[in-house]
């Protein structure tokens, strides 16, 4: 008989319960700098190595695409044991181009990223009564024209005792851990810890050259040091070599393991995002209020008095009436580029399904950030397996406004290159500027063709499945005929497109709180976790774009415009020119300190890949809302 055990599970993460005495392994991530946006790997400056060499450690795909190159460092403790002075090793005396790389970091406020156990390392600064939090810390720092380096690094690092319950849980060293059970073999072992928190505190110091002479890696520096974060002491000089030291504390806390992410996901500004939401529901109950009075009003008063009539009545009243009403014979007129329109359509539901999937995933907490690279992981995942969802809308909308049933195939394959065609010339062009720079941004070769056959072997296969499903669904029929000849477009007052492109002015209310918080999380290196509040914004945003699209149809539809398809896309779809054009304001005042022409190129370029997948998903939002509602409007006329 199998026992009943209770138990807990962190999406993302697992505890590893440590002995005293056990070794810890500190591993380092990319370079990176909220100045350039350019990330650089950790030994591309002149730090010590471990003993063994360098090794990469296991990477995801969405690890990869972030520009995260997790490597082993010569940073090493043991469980619970306090050291002092560790000496690292001495460089090699700084050649001119060591001197002139590490002052460019230095000048461009580099982070160093450490992570122990999962755990980035995290530094606190007391700033006009305010603590502050960072996650890394600086290369250096520059103090008039001396630069100076943080040679030495103060580590406190938070422990909680591992506490014996009915719950399977990890033991073992670095990476390396089993799966144990609470039985009766584990009462007799130590209670060990478990790793609740990573604090590193920098310093600068100027070590003793005759004391360091002889003294190999690990070895124990004869002096004390003293770490004070407000002095400096190691002055950078070319062809002179740089020692690197560190010191180690272990601190027992309360914290306990599943709460141990709080001190980096802690939510600040709550009731902003309240007023986000508040905000977007304003928006929608002034547009429901619209399309209440088109609907209860408008056309309902129009329909019935048109039913009323005999069939003679109705002949002369058709001469007479203006409006919506005369372009009955037009308004299912196939627009032109028809095939294309239904291609962006169907690719930017495909997108709304991945960015809908992909944040409710997260709220529940499977993405967390325990996980790096998870949610690019997730989001590629989804894109692919949705390829069958884009793949039936193409090919169904294609036969409902074309009407025609053949060509499912190619249409099926437009949809599968559309997008992933776009994205590549965006990446690509970004990617050659990385590759230039050396940075680890830039995807590696071998990355870029495991997307390829991903691409090939799952999104293409799976679009084509459903282009084919697509051809067995029953065509929507058209409740109006189509007159041979298109009626004529009387001069409008103003322009039409005018309008449309003014309407995203809408959408973008409901959204452009929260994509500060999110812009902030991309570009200023903040973790973003407050997906729960995101997915609502999302679901209000959708609200919004179809009632927008909607009330655009129908005005456009009132001056005898029977043009409505593409404006329909673009009522919604124009969101995507104002949340571009905050992005360019990001740039100009959030983003002062961004130097240099690629680093701006490099942020505009991600912001128009990020713009045009929006465009795409919020535009076939409005389309398919309008086009359900012209259907329905123009069913319930009695046509002869």
């Amino acid at each position: 008989m199998l026992p009943f055990v209770d138990g807990f599970y962190l999406p993302g993460s697992y505890p590893h319960n440590y002995n005293v005495g056990d070794q810890l392994s500190v591993k380092v991530n990319s370079l990176t700098s909220i100045d350039t946006e350019i990330p650089y790997q950790y030994y591309s400056l002149p730090f010590c190595k471990p003993l063994e060499g360098v090794k990469d450690c296991a990477e995801n795909l969405g690890e990869l695409l972030m520009g995260d190159r997790i490597e082993t460092s010569p940073y090493r403790f043991n469980m619970y044991t306090n050291e002092t002075e560790i000496f690292l090793c001495n460089s090699s005396p700084l050649s001119g181009d060591q001197f002139k790389i590490l002052k460019e970091r230095i000048d461009e406020m580099y982070q160093i990223n450490l992570n122990l156990d999962n755990l980035p390392a995290i530094r606190y600064m007391k700033k006009d009564n305010f603590v502050l939090r960072w996650t890394g810390y600086p290369v250096g720092i520059k103090i008039q024209d001396t630069y100076f380096l943080f040679n030495h690094l103060m580590f406190k690092v938070l422990v909680h005792k591992y506490e014996e319950t009915h719950v399977a849980g990890v033991i073992g060293t670095g990476d390396g851990a089993e799966l144990i059970t609470t039985n009766e073999k584990s009462e007799g072992r130590p209670r060990g810890y478990m790793v609740v928190g990573f604090e590193v505190i920098p310093c600068s110091f100027q070590h003793d050259v005759n004391l360091i002479d002889k003294l190999k890696m690990y070895d124990k520096y004869s002096a004390p040091i003293k770490c004070d974060p407000n002095t400096v002491s190691m002055p950078l000089k070319e062809g002179q070599p740089v020692s690197f030291s560190y010191e180690v504390i272990f601190e027992e806390s309360d914290i306990k393991w599943p709460s141990r992410w709080d001190a980096y996901l802690k939510m600040e500004g709550a009731k902003v995002h309240w007023f986000s939401i508040l905000n977007s529901l304003m928006v929608i109950t002034f547009l429901a209020g619209i399309v209440l009075v088109i609907f209860l009003r408008t056309i309902r008063r129009d329909l019935a008095k048109y039913e009323e009539l005999d069939k003679e009545a109705q002949a002369q009243m058709n001469e007479e009436l203006s409006g919506w009403k005369l372009v009955v014979g037009d308004v299912f007129r196939a627009p032109d580029n028809a095939e294309f329109l239904c291609v962006m359509v169907a690719d930017g539901f495909r997108i709304l399904g991945m960015a809908v999937a992909t944040i409710f995933f997260a709220a529940l907490g499977f993405m967390s950030p325990a996980s790096r690279g998870a949610l690019l992981t997730g989001m590629l995942m989804f894109y692919m397996f949705l390829g069958v969802l884009a793949g039936y809308v193409a090919v169904w909308l294609t036969r409902t406004i074309t009407c025609d049933s053949c060509g499912w195939y190619s249409v099926s394959w437009k949809v599968a290159c559309f997008f992933p065609g776009v994205a590549f010339i965006i990446l690509t062009t970004l990617n050659s500027l990385l590759w230039e720079s050396h940075s680890t941004g830039a995807i590696p070769i071998t990355t870029f063709i495991v997307l390829f056959l991903l691409w090939f072997c799952i999104s293409v296969p799976l679009t084509l499945l459903g282009g084919r499903l697509g051809t067995g669904a029953t065509r929507l029929e058209y409740p109006v005929r189509t007159n041979q000849i298109p009626r004529e477009i009387p001069a409008p007052r103003f322009p039409s497109w005018a309008l449309v492109l003014g309407a995203g002015t809408l959408p973008f209310g409901t959204l452009f709180i929260e994509l500060f918080f999110i812009m902030s999380s991309i570009w200023l290196g903040r973790v973003y976790y407050v997906f729960g509040f995101l997915f609502v914004v999302v679901i209000l945003l959708v609200v919004v774009c179809a009632e927008v699209s909607l009330v655009l149809t129908y005005m456009n539809l009132c001056v005898e415009d029977w043009r409505w398809w593409w404006k329909s896309f673009f009522a919604s779809g124009s969101v995507a020119l104002y949340i571009f054009l905050y992005s360019i304001n990001y740039l100009i005042f959030d983003l002062k300190s961004l130097s240099g022409p690629v680093s701006a190129f490099l942020y505009l370029g991600y912001s128009l890949f990020m713009v045009i997948a929006i465009m795409l998903a919020t535009g076939a939002i409005g389309f398919l809302t309008s086009f359900l509602f012209v259907h329905r409007l123009f069913s319930s006329v009695k046509i002869d």
